[in-house]
């Protein structure tokens, strides 16, 4: 193999590596949302639902996330273009994690099977929230914030035509 067709390869391999989701987060999925999977019983779906942490419950022997949802980009990333949320889900997983790291809004992606469902009281409305039965929680490192500031070209004659 020649070197321009081997740099070709390995372009094309790292572009292929941003577009897929972590491998923990790979699989085959139902593709129904929180909102959907409590319009429709949908007890047993394998699922992945992703989403801002709105509060972590640690109990005895696991924890427990009350999550607000988003629709996934093709990483598994939260997406937050919009304010189209597919709903409230809660994610629970055997062992201890830390509210100090998962705080809220933090992103966090979840693999699981739809377990059961909740009624939670969110103000004075009972809300019906499905229960995920998680067996990966994926939480996504901070996006950090970026603010261009643009200076004005040096010469008073460039850009103004």
């Amino acid at each position: 193999m020649n070197s321009k067709t081997l740099l070709v390869v390995a372009l094309a391999a790292s572009l292929a590596a941003c577009a897929t989701a972590p491998q923990p987060l790979q699989g085959q999925f139902t593709p129904i949302t929180p909102r959907e999977a409590v319009e429709r019983d949908s007890t047993g779906a394998v699922v992945r639902w992703g989403g801002r942490i709105v509060e972590v419950e640690p109990q005895p022997n696991r924890t427990c996330f009350q999550m607000i949802s988003t629709r996934l980009d093709v990483s598994g990333r939260p997406y937050w273009a919009s304010d189209d949320v597919g709903g409230r889900f809660i994610a629970c997983r055997t062992g201890f994690y830390d509210p100090a790291v998962f705080e809220k809004n933090r992103e966090v992606t979840f693999t699981g099977r739809v377990e059961g469902y909740d009624t939670r009281r969110i103000g004075q409305y009972d809300y019906r929230l499905p229960r995920l039965a998680a067996d990966v929680v994926y939480l996504w490192p901070v996006r950090q914030r970026v603010d261009v500031i643009e200076r004005p070209a040096p010469w008073p004659w460039w850009g103004w035509w």
